[in-house]
C-alpha cells in the first residue's frame, strides 16, 4: 500500500525522535550542562509542539490534503533535527526538538486520515496496528543501536545522521503521497478550523474518552522515552550501553504488543475491552515496579517490557475514537484525539522531570524516588480506567 511506502520511514523516525533522549540523557546532560529538571523540558519541548500542531494539522489534512500538509511539516522538522545535533545550551536544543514535534506532527495523522478515507471500516484498526508496530521499530534503534552509536562516534554524530535521515523521509513523503477527494459536511459548507473543532467538542463520548487518551499512551511514552535508562542507571549501577539493552527488550515488547492488539482486534470484534484490561494490567505492572523493581535488575527489565507490551493500547484507543467522527470532520476529530495523547506526554514528561528533582532534592535515593514516580503512574492508570468503562461503544446511530 501506498500510504506504507509514503509514510513508514518517516513514522519510524517519528517513534525515534520521542524515544531517543533516555538512552543518550547522561551525555546530552553533561554537553548542555543541564539536569533532570531540564531534561524534562527538552524531552517534553517535542510533545509540546507536536500537541499544538494538531489543530492547524487537522484542518489542513480535511482542507489542503496530506500531500503539502506532511510535505511543509517535515521540511520543518529537517532544520530541528540538523539543529539539535549542532545545540551547545539548553536553549538551543529545546527550540530543536521543538521543530522537531512540529516535523512530526501530521505523519501518524496522514496515514491514519488515509486509511480512514481509503480502506474498509473494518481494516482501520488492524492497519493502524500494523503501521504502529513497524513504525515502534524506531524505538529499537533509539535503544541500543543509539547507546552503541553514541558511546563509539559520540551522541551528536549520531544525531546528524538521523537528521539526514529524516531529510529523506522528507523527499520520499512528498514525492509518493497523494491525497483522497475532498469530504464536504452534510450542508455542503466547508467548516473552518473554530467550527470544526466546536463540532468536535459537542461529541459527548469524546469527554468519556479523554482522561484515558491523556493519561495511557504518555505514561508507557515517558517510561520508555525519558526514565528506564535513568533508572537501570541510577538503580542497578548499568553503564550506557547495557540500560540501552534494557530499553530495546522495551521496545521490543511494544512492538509485539502493537501487532498484538491489531490481532485481538480482529479476532475479538471489539476494542473497548482490550483498551480498559490492558491499562488496568499496565496499572498492576507499575505497582508491581514500584514494590519490586529496585531489588531485581531482571525483574525490572521484565516489567518495563510487560508495560512495554500492554499498555501500547494506542491504535486500538484510537481506533475506538475514530467510530465517533463524521467524514468531513476525520482528519481534525483524529488529530484532536491525537492532541491529547501527545499533550498527555508532555505533561507527563515535563511533570515527571520536576517530581524527580524534587525527590532527590528531598534527599529520596534513586529506588525511593523512581518507586514513587511508579506508584504515581499506576494510580494515574486505575483512575483514567474507571472512567473510561463508562464510555460507549459504539456511535448513536
Amino acid at each position: 500500500m501506498t500510504v506504507f511506502l509514503a509514510l513508514l520511514p518517516a513514522y519510524f523516525l517519528s517513534i525515534f525522535y520521542r524515544s531517543f533522549l533516555s538512552v543518550i540523557a547522561n551525555p546530552v546532560m553533561a554537553d548542555l550542562g543541564i539536569g533532570p529538571r531540564e531534561l524534562g523540558f527538552l524531552g517534553a519541548a517535542w510533545f509540546i509542539a507536536f500537541a499544538v500542531s494538531q489543530f492547524p494539522i487537522g484542518w489542513a489534512l480535511d482542507r489542503l490534503g496530506p500531500r503539502r500538509t506532511v510535505s511543509v511539516a517535515m521540511a520543518v522538522g529537517s532544520v530541528g533535527a540538523v539543529l539539535f545535533a549542532m545545540a551547545s545550551n539548553a536553549l538551543a536544543g529545546t527550540f530543536a526538538m521543538a521543530l522537531i514535534g512540529i516535523g512530526c506532527a501530521p505523519i501518524f495523522m496522514a496515514s491514519l486520515f488515509l486509511f480512514a478515507r481509503t480502506a474498509e471500516p473494518a481494516r482501520f484498526a488492524f492497519l493502524t496496528s500494523v503501521l504502529i508496530g513497524l513504525g515502534s521499530l524506531g524505538n529499537i534503534l533509539a535503544a541500543g543501536p543509539l547507546a552503541l552509536a553514541s558511546a563509539h562516534y559520540g551522541w551528536r554524530t549520531a544525531m546528524l545522521v538521523m537528521a539526514a535521515c529524516f531529510l529523506v523521509a522528507t523527499l520520499l513523503a512528498a514525492m509518493l503521497l497523494r491525497d483522497p477527494p475532498r469530504a464536504e459536511s452534510a450542508s455542503g459548507k466547508a467548516e473552518g478550523l473554530v467550527e470544526g473543532l466546536a463540532s468536535i467538542l459537542r461529541l459527548r463520548p469524546l469527554w468519556l474518552l479523554a482522561p484515558i487518551t491523556l493519561i495511557g499512551y504518555a505514561i508507557v511514552a515517558t517510561a520508555r522515552g525519558l526514565w528506564i535508562a535513568p533508572f537501570m542507571g541510577d538503580v542497578h549501577g548499568f553503564d550506557a550501553i547495557t540500560a540501552g539493552n534494557a530499553a530495546t527488550a522495551m521496545a521490543l515488547a511494544m512492538v509485539g504488543g502493537a501487532f498484538l492488539y491489531g490481532g485481538l482486534e480482529k479476532f475479538v470484534g471489539r476494542v473497548k475491552p482490550l483498551v480498559l484490561w490492558g491499562t488496568v494490567a499496565t496499572a498492576v505492572a507499575f505497582a508491581l515496579l514500584a514494590l519490586t523493581g529496585g531489588s531485581s535488575a531482571a525483574l525490572a527489565v521484565v516489567l518495563f517490557s510487560a508495560i512495554g507490551a500492554v499498555g501500547f493500547t494506542y491504535a486500538v484507543l484510537m481506533a475506538h475514537a475514530r467510530i465517533f467522527f463524521p467524514a468531513h470532520l476525520l482528519g481534525r476529530g483524529m488529530t484532536a484525539v491525537n492532541f491529547l495523547f501527545i499533550s498527555g506526554a508532555a505533561l507527563l514528561q515535563s511533570g515527571s522531570g520536576w517530581f524527580i528533582a524534587t525527590q532527590r532534592a528531598s534527599g529520596f535515593d534513586a529506588a525511593t524516588t523512581f518507586a514513587n514516580l511508579h506508584w504515581g503512574f499506576a494510580a494515574l492508570l486505575l483512575g483514567a480506567a474507571v472512567v473510561y468503562a463508562f464510555t460507549p461503544e459504539r456511535a448513536e446511530s
